[in-house]
């Protein structure tokens, strides 16, 4: 059998029609869910590119790897499933983005196709300062970029999409099998994209379900929290013309995402591979997309850390949803157990496919000490209850089933004290958050002290977004 992972970049669970969006239109990724088992509680490792991808090629958690943020990239020192599909003589192929550290490394691909690797092999080096934090001017390009139009981005997808097709057609139908990673960028921003895609929300009226923010922009009381909003100030350099534009290319970006994933997925059925191969779908993490006036990632909010989990093919449950916590540590083992069942793997991930019949008891778990955070903030799924733990700071708690746009923080409130120590309990079962959140500062200011010192970070590229490899 063979294994296609496809995974996009910044898709909000929320954003696909399979999960009830009243608005976005992603056919493929629905039929994809229909033909196997979404999962609903999927959450990213962390709520950032570098860190999560680190995590999805590794199946390690990112304090197990040392990856805190996005200047500390997966070097390939700790061998991930493509090294396994490797050795156990598959085609171990990535096609587009990685975020790994450079094509010099060796991160156990046969092939490495169209990659996108880390700015100058460094990465995001601004991100490294968190107390105090910098100003970042360069979160006035999210909407100064908003609109309709093709953009690096969109080129790029369509550059990884030809490219897969190629692929799938010249080897999908020999007899070696294959565990190939396809990445494509979209719907991160730039927030433009082409007229086909964001015709079907031109026109629909400002107010519509969908459209109008699901979640309305409200004031932030927490003091980690506030301290993001006013780094990642996306919000505070758009008008509501801007904010309106942008989130409808977000949904056209959801749906430019779906046709290329439509492509990808006919190019492995005309090969006659799709009998043979299990997809699995998923998003390194999601997007506020003005939810609460908010944009892109970082936050532990549902939006920022929810991610489709979508797996299909020999064996799966067709029309079938489960609600057991999974995250992207779990596409390690997944692919292990088809390349080569007999790998042995210590790590904290548990193969999707003995999680399809939905009666495993699991914690779920995501970490973020990158960008914007005056302090490490660790979150656990805990049956309906969604704790956030902020070193130093007082916890956040939400009842996820009876308030699933967490309006209502509970983490003050004398009648869940029990809640919240059940919660904090289980997250020590996974980290001793204190002494993760020493080690990802001292990890940085090493880093740091390593580039020069602060005054010299101005030396390397500041950017909004990774340029695209050419």
């Amino acid at each position: 059998m063979n294994v296609l992972v496809i995974c996009s970049d910044e898709h909000s669970f929320r954003c696909l029609g399979a999960a009830g969006h009243p608005v976005v239109q992603t056919p493929n990724l629905d039929a994809l869910a229909t033909r196997g088992t979404m999962f609903e509680r999927a959450w990213a490792a962390s709520p950032i590119c570098v860190p999560t991808r680190a995590a999805l090629a590794t199946g390690r958690w990112v304090h197990q790897l040392g990856a805190w943020d996005s200047a500390q990239p997966y070097t390939g020192d700790v061998p991930g499933w493509a090294s396994v599909a490797r050795d156990a003589g598959a085609h171990s192929v990535s096609i587009g983005k990685l975020h790994f550290r450079s094509a010099d490394d060796d991160f156990g691909f046969t092939e490495s196709l169209l990659p996108m690797h880390v700015a100058g092999g460094v990465g995001w080096v601004q991100g490294l300062v968190r107390d105090p934090l910098p100003p970042y001017p360069e979160a006035a390009e999210l909407g100064a970029e908003a609109g309709v139009g093709p953009s690096s981005y969109t080129e790029y997808d369509q550059r990884i999409t030809d490219r897969t097709v190629e692929w799938l057609r010249e080897n999908a139908g020999g007899d070696r099998p294959f565990a190939v990673f396809i990445s494509l960028v979209a719907p991160h921003f730039p927030l433009t994209v082409e007229e086909e895609y964001f015709a079907p929300y031109a026109d629909l009226p400002a107010a519509a379900p969908g459209i109008a923010p699901d979640i309305p922009a409200q004031e932030i009381s927490h003091p980690a929290v506030a301290a993001m909003a006013e780094f990642y100030g996306y919000h505070k350099t758009m008008d509501a013309g801007t904010a309106d534009l942008a989130r409808r290319a977000y949904f056209g970006l959801c749906t430019w995402l779906d046709h290329n994933v439509g492509r990808i997925l006919t190019a492995l059925d005309d090969a006659g591979a799709t009998d043979d191969t299990l997809v699995i779908y998923t998003s390194d993490h999601g997007d506020l997309h003005g939810n609460r006036g908010l944009w892109a990632k970082s936050y532990m909010y549902e939006d920022s850390v929810h991610v489709p989990m979508i797996l299909a093919g020999p064996g799966v449950p067709a029309g079938h949803k489960v609600a057991t916590p999974v995250n992207q540590v779990d596409i390690h083992p997944t692919v292990c157990a088809v390349m080569d069942p007999s790998h042995v793997d210590d790590g904290p991930g548990t193969s999707l496919l003995d999680l399809v019949d939905g009666r495993t008891e699991r914690v779920g778990f995501s970490e973020y000490h990158d960008g914007g955070s005056i302090t490490g903030s660790f979150a656990v799924q805990v049956g309906t209850w969604k704790y956030v733990h902020h070193v130093g700071y007082e916890a956040e708690l939400y009842d996820i089933a009876e308030d699933p746009d967490e309006i209502v923080d509970l983490g003050t409130s004398a009648d869940h004290a029990d809640v919240r120590a059940e919660c904090l309990a289980a997250m020590h079962e996974i980290i001793d958050p204190e002494a993760a959140n020493a080690q990802a500062f001292a990890s940085q200011a090493a880093l740091i002290e390593e580039l020069g010192g602060v005054d010299r970070l101005g030396d390397h590229l500041r950017f909004n977004h990774t340029p695209t490899p050419r």
